[in-house]
């Protein structure tokens, strides 16, 4: 049991580590490797489990989707451009080899992602402030 908890947990900080620099850089994908890093901390210990809750990084990139509220306009963009440079990368190595089949199969995949998160993930507007914005140069 101990082995186990063991591996979650060590799954989990390797998730949360190229999650936070795929928040960064727009090689990684950073959404679904959060997603894990919460799943791992959630499987492996309470405490971890809320303190990733707690972070800016899961706060900022996944709360929304993971209540069900959907995803920032901002989040959506920056996964289909991360996406779409990765696979696009990968569709452009397969078409030099003339890999005809695979490309057209990345081409679908690519395509349902698209798909999926301009119409599958609801747009989240995250609530207005009541207050007026203070005019500029003003504490």
């Amino acid at each position: 049991m101990k082995l186990k908890k063991t591996l979650w947990i060590i799954l989990g900080c390797v998730s949360l580590g190229l999650g936070a620099v795929g928040a960064v850089l727009p090689v990684l994908p950073s959404v679904p490797l959060l997603l894990l890093a919460a799943f791992c901390f959630a499987r492996s210990s309470e405490r971890l489990h809320k303190w990733f809750v707690g972070t800016k990084l899961y706060r900022q990139n996944l709360e929304s989707f993971a209540k069900g509220q959907g995803m920032t306009r901002r989040a959506k963009l920056r996964i289909m451009l991360t996406v779409t440079l990765l696979m696009g990368f990968g569709f452009l190595m397969m078409l030099r080899r003339d890999l005809y089949i695979p490309c057209a199969i990345l081409a679908g995949v690519w395509l349902l992602h698209v798909l999926y998160f301009t119409l599958g993930v609801k747009k989240y507007q995250p609530p207005q402030s009541d207050e007026p914005p203070l005019p500029s140069g003003a504490d």
